[in-house]
């Protein structure tokens, strides 16, 4: 049977949340919905019409722009399978707005790209769905001389002023552990750690970042001051070995006690050195280490006894 259309628009905006000014105003702008009217002009909406108005809100509520929210729905009329497909590459839309607005050079396009990211789900999701990836397509980029090293640094302050924000936002409010977080001496990408404080911040600790280029006597000074839970340190670029073991045995002697690990790209070239000296490897997957978090931090160093 056809449905010719039976709701009035006072009926569909009831059963859908949005108003019916912003129902003239999408059809006018966006062709969506597409009411039949009556000989007296009057708007009458379908079934079809109300589903395809409930996927624009739900968009919408996302985070996504209303005319690329009417074009997803358009795109994926008639199958709410291929909708429920497009509602998961919202992330990937949020992603490849932020390398265009790189691309482009745009700060202003970039912000408003990460901006609108913010609305898209919970922080760790975020950094492993939006702008972990943006940084990494970004970065290949740059290696591969489409992109030039100032489009770069503005990706990176941008989004790490925005994972800034997320951390401070997720700090736990009354945290029973604290995690110190920080880069080798040699280490300026500081962005990766931040995908591991939100992650700890998600787990109740405190997180306390020292950020890039973080010395031996810094952590040392940091463990004695505020004496956390465990120390987490990341290492992409892997110094020459003399340096190698000169820093390892820095970082071993200032967390004395405390446990610490070392995770990022470079981390397992030096894993025999690390271990030797009383530190471990970050896992490598999420639920080990949160396992090995929490086995490490089950018993404060000092407590026992």
């Amino acid at each position: 049977m056809t449905d010719n259309g039976r709701y009035r628009i006072q009926s569909v905006a009831e059963m859908t949340g949005v108003s019916a000014a912003t129902l003239r105003a999408w059809e006018r702008r966006y062709g969506i919905p597409a009411p039949r009217r009556t000989a007296a002009a009057y708007r009458l909406y379908t079934e079809q019409d109300v589903e395809l108005i409930k996927r624009v809100r739900e968009l919408c509520d996302s985070g996504i722009a209303p005319s690329q929210a009417a074009q997803m729905v358009l795109a994926s009329q008639g199958s709410r399978e291929e909708f429920t497909h497009l509602e998961v590459d919202t992330h990937e839309l949020a992603t490849q707005k932020i390398i265009q607005a790189v691309e482009r050079f745009d700060a202003d396009m970039l912000e408003a790209a990460v901006k609108h990211a913010l609305f898209l789900g919970p922080a760790t999701a975020l950094f492993d769905k939006v702008f972990g990836p943006a940084l990494l397509q970004i970065g290949q980029r740059w290696h591969e001389g489409s992109i030039g090293v100032g489009q770069e640094h503005l990706a990176v302050e941008v989004i790490g002023n925005a994972l800034r924000y997320l951390l401070r936002l997720g700090q736990p409010e009354a945290p029973e552990k604290v995690a110190l977080l920080a880069c080798f001496a040699d280490e300026e990408h500081v962005v990766p750690l931040y995908g591991v404080a939100l992650r700890f911040a998600e787990w109740g600790f405190r997180t306390v970042m020292l950020g890039a280029r973080t010395p031996p006597h810094a952590i040392r000074q940091a463990v004695s001051e505020i004496h956390p839970d465990l120390v987490g340190l990341s290492l992409t670029i892997v110094p020459p070995a003399y340096r190698a073991r000169e820093l390892v045995d820095g970082y071993a002697e200032a967390c004395n006690k405390t446990p610490w690990l070392v995770g990022g790209g470079g981390a397992a070239q030096l894993q025999e050195l690390i271990e030797a000296r009383g530190g471990l490897l970050v896992p490598d997957s999420r639920s080990k280490l949160r396992a090995l978090v929490e086995r490490l931090t089950s018993v404060r160093p000092g407590d026992a006894g």
